[in-house]
């Protein structure tokens, strides 16, 4: 391979944070019109290498050249004036903008310096390459994750970047949606146009990527052709062991008469829930199944109170709620919430490991107004210890830490004080193997502990595997109960796309 077939070198490349090396003598050739996975753990180092390929990140030591010059001053700026652009895990949208605008900001079409009316034209042939069904004068803010997700895309496309950086593109998406976003991959490629993916799906890199690079605690382990691989290999050089893709065994679930821990009856809220029945009793782990948009972490936004309830009745171990539930009551009567966006709904990033940790138990804490410091330090470092958050600094930077050790944060914060129930939306969101099986633990010690727990995820194997029973979902409408030991990912989807196509239902949910 000589180096007019290369898009962008990186040679000897070292980075490190606050005296925390995270990077070590990373040396890369993405070659022109390929797809070059990055895979690892979370920390392995694979954001940052793709933040120093599009200029968010300076190098501390080696070098970066981008179709055969040397890069010396590298910034977001600009790494777009050299044809990269990145697509960030963490989206970089303005909420209050609409999709059109977002997309060409900073590109919009202007007369005589007065922007004009060009831009729609623009949106409409770009989405006929895109193939995404956004509309361009939806308001940021008022989309789903997995819309804004294909926001970022088009942004990148607009640009007309030679090489695309991007950072967990279909952790949000259905799968029908990330087999729309391989095929633009597949029609960029055609292009001669270079993606740097980064992902923890393994089926979707094996299917889609041309070559591979996996990471491990900052340094390069191997790259190689695609072509050979599998997922049992990519997990051994991740993990530098061989170990086997398993799921957790679940407790004994409670008796179907046992007293639930949390009921909800005929409930609907302005976000689109309708007549919702669902119980969850203590020691069970329960699962919403549907595909995205159904309504599923709008059930979850309800029972935390942060989304107000219009109709029907809601009872917390046996007490019945009314309309002025909101988050502080929640939580004080034993509710915890893990949101699916960490970074912006879930963690304060201007603040380190410790704060983040105490955050919804101060009071247990306090006394008189003043936090208990030396208790504090000791709770945060007993969950830094069971977790395995890395680096294990209660004054750790949260803002600088992997996707994976910042979930760890997140639950951490609710598995300090063990609650009533636990509400996990995405637990395993842009994670890497290692982290998602701790996680997966994680819900296994909380149900066995007595936690009632309800778990959201877009991954219906995930779901259907770490759940006792489950709630099939769709349009903000649950339309059956499952017995998850005897439900299969096909069935699921099967009769999910069987209740789309038929009219709505009465307020009789069914039971399979």
């Amino acid at each position: 391979m000589t180096s007019k077939d290369i898009a962008v070198r990186v040679q000897g490349v070292a980075k490190s944070f606050g005296g925390t090396r995270i990077l070590n003598d990373i040396t890369i050739d993405f070659e022109k019109g390929s797809v070059h996975a990055l895979v690892g753990e979370n920390g392995a180092g694979k954001s940052s290498v793709g933040k120093i390929v599009g200029g968010y990140y300076a190098a501390d030591e080696g070098a970066v050249e981008v179709f055969g010059q040397t890069v010396t001053r590298f910034s977001p700026r600009d790494a777009l004036g050299r044809g990269i652009a990145m697509i960030h895990q963490e989206l970089q949208l303005v909420p209050e903008l609409t999709v059109l605008e977002n997309v060409f900001l900073g590109l919009e079409s202007n007369i005589r310096g007065f922007l004009s009316k060009g831009d729609l034209e623009r949106f409409h042939t770009l989405e006929k390459t895109c193939d995404f069904g956004l509309d361009p004068h939806t308001r940021i803010a008022d989309m789903r994750i997995a819309e804004r997700q294909k926001v970022e895309i088009m942004r990148a496309i607009a640009r007309e970047a030679r090489v695309i950086i991007m950072d967990e593109p279909t952790s949000s998406l259905t799968e029908d949606e990330a087999e729309r976003l391989h095929q633009l991959i597949a029609r960029l490629k055609a292009r001669e146009v270079t993606v740097i993916y980064v992902s923890h799906f393994l089926d979707h890199i094996l299917a889609n990527c041309d070559r591979v690079t996996v990471m491990r605690d900052g340094h390069v382990i191997r790259t190689d052709e695609m072509h050979g691989e599998t997922k049992q290999s990519l997990v051994d050089s991740m993990l530098g062991e061989a170990s086997e893709i398993s799921w957790p065994a679940l407790p004994t679930p409670p008796a179907r008469q046992y007293a639930a821990a949390v009921e909800m009856e005929g409930v609907s809220t302005q976000t689109g829930l309708s007549d919702i029945t669902l119980k969850v009793r203590p020691g069970e782990i329960v699962g919403l199944i549907g595909l995205v948009g159904s309504g599923r972490s709008e059930v979850g936004r309800a029972l935390f109170g942060a989304d107000p309830i219009t109709a029907g009745t809601y009872s917390i171990n046996g007490i019945r709620q009314d309309k002025r539930l909101n988050v502080r009551r929640a939580i004080a009567q034993g509710l915890a919430f893990v949101p699916e966006d960490r970074r912006k709904q879930g963690l304060v990033l201007t603040q380190v490991t410790r704060p983040n940790v105490s955050l919804a138990s101060l009071g247990s804490i306090a006394s008189f107004g003043f936090i208990n410091k030396a208790r504090e330090r000791e709770r945060t470092q007993r969950m830094i210890d069971h977790f395995g958050i890395v680096p294990g600094k209660i004054d750790g930077e949260v803002a600088y830490y992997s996707g994976g050790n910042q979930q760890k944060v997140l639950l951490s914060k609710w598995a300090v004080e063990k609650p009533r129930l636990l509400i996990l939306d995405e637990p395993s969101r842009g994670v890497d193997i290692g982290a998602r099986q701790r996680i997966h633990e994680f819900i296994i010690e909380m149900a066995a502990a007595g936690v009632a727990v309800l778990l959201i995820s877009s991954e219906l194997e995930e779901v259907i595997n770490l759940s006792h029973r489950g709630y099939l979902m769709n349009d903000g409408r649950i339309f059956a109960e499952a017995d998850c030991r005897a439900l299969t990912v096909e069935d699921a989807l099967n009769r999910i796309f069987r209740e789309q196509g038929s009219a709505p239902r009465s307020k009789e949910v069914s039971q399979a």
